[in-house]
């Protein structure tokens, strides 16, 4: 099994946090795991971009071409990103903030409307984490134990007020993909 991954948004919409707790749960799982990050200039609203390679076996080369998955917080990432998906592969697409300017055969499309759902659990910046929670549901790429405990190292000491709502998405991420 390998999976590789790009999860592109702007700036402040847990890209990098995304790839994190999917790393990590793949490390606690004794996977391999390699990962890239990239902002933008700006720290809040330029583009930002995760990348990560889970395997079974070790990872040979870093650069990920094609994904087997790529998630689309946003119309930029969306456009730089659409046409780098494998066939069988997974486009996860924010609905709210995406419009799909083209179908692709042999492709998986998935349209959620993430923002809006992570804005009615109280927190728009959760919307990452309802991504996370269909990855692991469709993908079965790591456990979702293996996510939760992620999280909760993560937002563990000044941030452990944050844990509750990241796994609310997390889960609700889960049931939105069996629906």
């Amino acid at each position: 099994m390998e999976e590789k991954i790009f999860i592109a948004g702007f700036g402040g919409q847990g890209v990098v946090l995304a790839g994190k707790v999917l790393s990590q749960a793949a490390l606690y799982e004794g996977k391999h795991i390699l990962g890239m990050v990239s902002y933008g200039a700006e720290m809040r609203g330029g583009a930002s971009m995760s990348s990560v390679i889970i395997s079974d076996e070790e990872i040979d080369c870093p650069i990920v071409e094609e994904a087997s998955i790529v998630i689309a917080l946003s119309q930029e990432a969306y456009d730089k990103y659409k046409l780098k998906v494998k066939k069988g592969g997974l486009l996860l697409v924010d609905s709210s903030r995406v419009k799909i300017d083209q179908e692709r055969e042999g492709i998986t499309i998935i349209r959620i409307p993430t923002t809006e759902i992570a804005e009615e659990l109280g927190n728009v910046k959760v919307s990452n984490m309802l991504w996370v929670g269909v990855v692991l549901e469709k993908t079965k790429i790591v456990k979702t134990e293996s996510a939760l405990e992620s999280l909760s190292s993560i937002f563990s000491g000044h941030r452990k007020n944050l844990l509750y709502i990241n796994e609310l998405a997390l889960k609700k991420g889960i049931e939105l993909a069996r629906g």
